[in-house]
């Protein structure tokens, strides 16, 4: 019965790890659109990082990605259509995802 117990737990431990890394690759994403859509909307330095931070605050208040995409859409208004949101929101979860598995290696 040990090696059932063993193998159930190293299950818990991997789901537990996977959930870590989503969230961490979430709000990596998030920040990196957040000073994607700051520089849209012209701001930059202190302005640009703490509109990031919003989008990420937003992301922790409404969990999800919709809560992310319609906070885009709305400050973005005319400036990003939503393929160009969407894709944007696609390309910079591989590369937030990319970011965290490098710096854990």
């Amino acid at each position: 019965m040990a090696t059932f117990n063993d193998r159930e737990k190293s299950f818990e431990n991997k789901f537990a790890h996977d959930a870590e890394l989503q969230f961490k690759a979430d709000a990596r994403r998030n920040k990196l659109l957040g000073l994607w859509a700051a520089q849209l909307l012209g701001k930059s330095g202190d302005d640009a990082a703490s509109y990031a931070k919003a989008l990420v605050k937003s992301y922790l208040e409404e969990a999800g990605h919709e809560a992310v995409y319609r906070k885009l859409s709305t400050d973005l208004g005319n400036k990003a259509d939503e393929a160009t949101i969407r894709a944007k929101m696609s390309s910079l979860t591989v590369e937030a995802k990319a970011q965290i598995m490098s710096e854990q290696s």
